[in-house]
């Protein structure tokens, strides 16, 4: 068995070819937001679909060595509701993970300031309880008021997450070239 760094050290280029796709998509993300949400809303379907078919074929399949074979048919058939709501509708599930994500900025916001009265008795500093509750509430708000600015703060985190991630697969291919490994066979 070979040792794992003279394994990834023969394989550094795929390293580079992961940080430079990484990278493409970052950038991508950044100058075609609304492309980018509507491919990875048809992307998530597409998985959610297939993955749904998937575990309905190993549902049927080991229905007889299975003892409760319900919940893998009715998480099966979900995913295959939501893939195919996902791919006919993309806008509509776009805008429902939105308002979900808007639903539990605000929520989590006013829980927040409502523990924060709660312990002021027992701390101090309970208004940076308030605060970040307060800020929640005006993320979760400004969700609401304008999904699209929304969208797009979100594409362009994935963007930012991209390109960081894809430098640092491309440092990690360069170094992985450099090592000068102790060859007790050529690589």
């Amino acid at each position: 068995m070979e040792p794992i760094l003279e394994l990834l050290q023969r394989s550094w280029w795929v390293f580079l070819l992961r940080g430079l796709a990484a990278i493409a998509f970052g950038v991508a993300a950044f100058m075609w937001p609304a492309l980018t949400v509507s491919v990875l809303t048809l992307l998530l379907g597409a998985y959610v679909l297939v993955d749904g078919i998937f575990g309905l074929i190993d549902a049927v399949r080991y229905r007889d060595r299975m003892r409760r074979v319900w919940p893998l048919v009715l998480e099966s058939i979900l995913g295959i509701v939501f893939g195919l709501l996902t791919l006919l509708m993309p806008g509509v599930t776009v805008i429902v993970l939105l308002m979900f994500i808007a639903a539990w900025a605000v929520i989590g916001g006013l829980l927040r300031i409502v523990l924060a009265f709660q312990i002021r008795k027992e701390i101090t500093g309970e208004w940076i309880l308030i605060l970040s509750g307060v800020l929640s509430i005006l993320f979760g708000g400004l969700l609401i008021a304008m999904p699209a600015a929304g969208l797009i703060s979100v594409i362009w985190l994935i963007g930012i997450y991209a390109i960081a991630f894809g430098v640092l697969f491309l440092f990690l291919a360069f170094r992985l070239r450099k090592i000068d490994l102790p060859s007790s066979h050529p690589i």
